[in-house]
């Protein structure tokens, strides 16, 4: 019989490796950008981060504007009595475009619901007299984040619309033992697309419920990063 020696305790920054590169692995290269856009904000502590109570109080009035069309969503467009320029599913592709008779390929990624009827009408102007032009969001794309870090299952997961972080971790098959609970991060794109914030949650905060940590919604491509 041949003897083994015991198995070392595994230490909490081993099991954080294991975790990023089995994280890597699962996401895919943009994600895994996103992921060394964390490691780099790890061991920096809450000076590089915003408590959600002050992002919350910042972005108050964004989370209230309308809803901006995004790849993935599918649109239906109504051309009043014009049932041959009508689509009742058009999904937004990957490039932002939807398909419109007449009008071939339209750029609609980044627009409200309103906006687009605006500008369909000025288009279809050439092709008939006061055009009315009708956008409903006929379904959303799926809210898909990842969660990293001490997490048991760190990946991509698709929530429900308006699920927060605890969703996420729980998706993520909650905190691990040597979870930091006062160092729970979202990573989202910036308003300019390109600088991410780093937003800031105590787990205790969540699960008791205070207000601005438990109404906070993830938004789809947001990174819940546990440390």
């Amino acid at each position: 019989m041949t003897e083994t020696s015991p198995a070392s305790p595994r230490r909490p920054g081993a099991l954080a490796r294991r975790n990023r590169a089995l994280g890597a692995r699962s996401l895919g290269a943009g994600a895994a950008l996103a992921l060394l856009v964390a490691s780099g904000c790890r061991g920096h502590g809450a000076g590089n981060s915003t408590p959600v109570e002050e992002y919350a109080a910042g972005a108050a009035s964004a989370e209230g504007a309308d809803y901006r069309i995004a790849a993935g969503d599918t649109l239906a467009v109504r051309v009043w009595n014009q049932d041959a320029m009508s689509n009742a599913r058009a999904r937004v592709r990957d490039d932002g475009k939807i398909s419109v008779p007449l009008l071939q390929d339209v750029d609609v990624a980044g627009t409200t619901p309103t906006e687009l009827s605006q500008r369909l009408q000025v288009k279809l102007k050439t092709y008939m007299v006061n055009p009315v032009v009708t956008i409903t969001v006929e379904e959303f794309r799926p809210l898909r984040v990842s969660v990293l870090g001490e997490v048991a299952r760190p990946g991509q997961y698709d929530l429900d619309r308006g699920a927060g972080v605890l969703a996420a971790l729980a998706a993520a098959g909650g905190l691990t033992d040597y979870a930091n609970r006062s160092a729970l991060y979202v990573l989202r794109s910036g308003p300019d697309g390109k600088s991410p914030v780093r937003i800031r949650f105590r787990y205790d905060a969540l699960v008791q419920g205070e207000r601005l940590a438990a109404g906070f919604r993830l938004h789809p491509g947001d990174l819940v990063v546990a440390e």
